[in-house]
């Protein structure tokens, strides 16, 4: 199938409406959802479906490296078709229609599945249908705001915003529209006037979400349009099925204690005045206390924009350049005295055979050196029981110049997203208490 692909960190010279008072003032507290939280999996096919989302993640932001404004054909598929790894709740018009969409840092649209369908995916809850809504107004095709979005050449001054929005392997096209959101969940939140895709196409990486929350850097991300300057979460062990973590925006984002570290984040110079993904310095990354032979270079943003260190809610396994991978796979298989195993049955490139007769020994901390601020991650935040036989590490190798800090990684973190100090912060913490 041939479609339109727009190089999509695009730049939006435009600001939004502050939204309700209520909200900047208090700000409020959504739930996230594991995609795989209602499958009824085992912990073997959870990873092994995480490690797939994983790699196919890459493949997506590599392939977006490679876009132009030209047609392209698109004949990729994922064995687990879900770009996202955590579901929002939200809801979406008048009377407002309860939906989920995956929340995602590493890119900027809200959208959702609309009526009536060209090709739409399996989702749980109803399809928004725009003309049961007494709050949508359409945006005219020819708007000098969405300029770089609407994808009609020389449109007639009747017609309305397309677009087509690529994340490299998954795609969704349709109209751009206006609606009242509704979030949080003891306290909701209604805003009128939000920006999002109504998607008439999607392409089948999004099987069972109904849409997207981008919560990047880029205008047209939720946190944007709220006009609010900070949200953070705390994303509950990766195991822990039953439990949702909690998102905040806003002032109930800010947490504060002894143990709370914070470094700056990094802009991205190719791309002014924003770029959506949320770029960290890393200054190297030690086992315990080995510091590994890696270069701060490896993980530096280049001034085409290439290369560089992202934290991303979308990926689950931690990416590192081939440089720090080597390093840490060393320092491990260094230390550890068990039989190797062939792992990638069940999508892991370093494993070891535990037997009845042996155990692994303690790991020691892995830790992660930012500017300004370590983070110590124990054992369970690397290192996991794939079966009762296999034991493996969660890090994989990057194909690119680009390394990702997975939400596997970050589980049991509170992470704080301060988008007007430009500051990450983070703390250890117990995410289902919260």
């Amino acid at each position: 199938m041939e479609i339109k692909i727009r190089y999509l960190i695009t730049l939006f010279l435009f600001s939004f409406p502050i939204a309700s008072v209520s909200l900047v003032n208090n700000g409020f507290r959504a739930e996230l959802s594991h995609v795989d939280s209602k499958s009824n999996l085992t912990q073997t096919e959870l990873l092994y479906r995480a490690a797939t989302r994983t790699k196919h993640r890459l493949s997506r932001i590599k392939r977006m490296q490679l876009f132009s404004s030209t047609n392209i054909t698109s004949n990729m598929h994922s064995e687990v078709p879900t770009l996202g790894e955590y579901y929002m709740d939200l809801a979406i018009g008048t009377p407002p229609l309860l939906y989920s969409a995956i929340a995602d840092t590493g890119s900027d649209l809200i959208w959702t599945q609309c009526t009536p369908c060209k090709k739409c995916v399996s989702q749980p809850t109803p399809i928004y249908n725009p003309s049961k809504s007494s709050t949508v107004s359409s945006i005219p095709c020819n708007s000098t705001v969405y300029i770089d979005l609407c994808s009609v050449d020389n449109p007639p001054p009747s017609c309305f915003c397309s677009y087509n929005y690529t994340y490299g392997t998954g795609w969704t096209s349709g109209t751009l529209d206006k609606e009242t959101f509704t979030f949080g969940t003891s306290k909701s939140v209604s805003v009128p006037n939000i920006t999002f895709g109504c998607s008439t196409s999607t392409s089948d990486d999004f099987n069972g979400s109904a849409g997207l929350v981008g919560l990047g850097r880029g205008e047209l991300s939720l946190t944007s349009q709220l006009n609010t300057s900070m949200f953070s979460y705390c994303l509950t062990s990766f195991f822990d099925t039953n439990s949702t973590s909690p998102l905040l925006l806003g002032p109930l984002a800010k947490f504060s204690g002894t143990t709370v570290k914070s470094t700056q984040f990094v802009k991205n110079p190719s791309m002014v005045p924003t770029n959506t993904y949320y770029y960290l310095s890393l200054q190297g990354i030690s086992l315990g206390t080995n510091n590994l032979a890696i270069q701060p270079a490896a993980f530096a943003l280049q001034s085409d924009g290439t290369g560089g260190f992202i934290i991303d809610s979308g990926t689950t396994f931690t990416l590192l350049v081939n440089e720090a991978y080597i390093a840490v796979k060393s320092a491990i298989e260094s230390i550890v005295t068990l039989p190797v195993a062939d792992g990638s049955t069940v999508g892991f490139d370093l494993c070891y055979f535990v037997g009845s007769s042996s155990s692994p020994r303690s790991m020691p901390n892995l830790i992660f050196h930012f500017d300004s601020a370590d983070m110590v991650l124990p054992e369970d935040n690397y290192m996991v029981f794939v079966n009762q036989d296999l034991w493996c590490l969660t890090i994989f190798s990057s194909d690119i110049s680009l390394s990702i800090f997975g939400n596997f990684q970050q589980q049991n973190f509170h992470i704080l997203y301060d988008v007007d100090k430009e500051v990450l912060s983070f703390t250890p913490a117990n995410c289902a208490t919260i």
